[in-house]
């Protein structure tokens, strides 16, 4: 079998060949699938690839013809991938859901944190020795009402270090998490309401149609003046202009993001000392109670070597005609009678 792993970086590819415990062929490259690029996977059956790459219909019919039949992805999130066009093709896709729910959440907790406490300002002051703290007051967390959008396994650690501030917890979803609301006090509410009462709101959702620009003016407008927004999930599920407006005007107070909803071909990617061409991003940059931060929330080690050995374990089932429940393009049917395997994690 030969793999080809589309933009590999460089702090993940350690993890990758530590994890290929079968000794399959694999070739790392940097560059990122796109119609362009596909052509690179001529030979290979399988291709490996991260959230920014381009899996369209149109890239998946060129790779369909270079002979790929199955396509791992090193990442949760998949709403880069055209799954329907792949089940036409016969591609089987696969993706590495829970790699550290820790590492994302324990990241949007820095956020908050270092906007609250404008550690970022502190830290460049004090090294201008300038030690005032006249601009560097923040508030407690503690009794500050907390909304968590998207309570799966990354919203869920973070009610539980949130409830350590002595934070209240409202939560959305469309799903209710029993031990969350009985463990740590965490409180179901519809989205109207989460906005109107949260003094910080974190979102932790994939990106799907129905979710796509779910933080709007109009939503915002319900928002407390001074709210705190995090964002650690997907870009797209934030309209970036309304965010934009909502801090020009003062109605939101500070923006924390890990994601950005046009990051494809800027973040991952050194840019240093040219020009960047793009308004919004360039604008939230140069806002002081912006903080923004390159997709790094997954960049920990535990996660890093989770993501690798499921994206080995993702390809052994296919190779060996087993079914993997991580499998996105299993029919619905099918998986409720499936019999996944289990592959033991070496």
């Amino acid at each position: 079998m030969k793999i080809l792993f589309y933009s590999t970086k460089d702090f993940e590819q350690p993890y990758l060949e530590t994890s290929n415990f079968r000794k399959e062929e694999i070739v790392f490259i940097k560059e990122a699938l796109s119609l362009q690029t596909a052509d690179k996977a001529k030979g290979f059956d399988t291709v490996s690839i991260f959230a920014g790459d381009d899996a369209s219909s149109a890239v998946l019919e060129a790779l369909h013809k270079n002979g790929v039949r199955f396509i791992a992805i090193r990442a949760a999130g998949y709403d880069n991938v055209d799954l329907k066009k792949a089940t036409e093709l016969g591609i089987v896709v696969a993706n590495a859901p829970e790699y550290s729910p820790y590492a994302i959440a324990e990241h949007a907790v820095a956020l908050i944190l270092a906007l609250n406490r404008k550690i970022i300002a502190a830290d460049k002051q004090v090294h201008q020795q300038n030690f005032t703290t006249s601009n560097l007051v923040g508030f407690d967390l503690n009794r500050k009402t907390v909304g968590i959008i998207g309570v799966g396994k990354i919203g869920g650690v973070l009610v539980k270090i949130m409830h350590g501030f002595g934070c209240r917890l409202l939560g959305y979803d469309i799903q209710e998490n029993k031990e969350l609301k009985e463990k740590y006090g965490l409180e179901y509410v519809d989205l109207p309401a989460l906005c109107r009462e949260a003094n910080i709101i974190s979102i932790h959702t994939s990106l799907t149609p129905g979710t796509r620009y779910m933080i709007n003016r109009k939503l915002i407008g319900l928002m407390q003046r001074g709210v705190m927004l995090i964002n650690t999930g997907r870009g797209g599920c934030m309209n970036t202009q309304d965010v934009i407006e909502g801090l020009e005007n003062g109605h939101i107070g500070s923006y924390g993001a890990d994601v950005y909803e046009n990051e494809r071909g800027v973040f991952f990617y050194d840019h240093s000392g040219k020009e960047l061409n793009d308004p919004m991003l360039k604008k939230l940059l140069s806002m002081p109670n912006v903080l923004t931060t390159p997709h790094q929330a997954f960049a920990t080690q535990e996660a890093l070597s989770n993501i690798a050995i499921t994206t080995f374990d993702n390809i052994e089932c296919w190779k060996n005609n087993k079914l993997s429940k991580n499998e996105l393009t299993m029919p619905a049917w099918q998986r409720e009678t499936a019999n996944f395997s289990e592959y033991e994690e070496l």
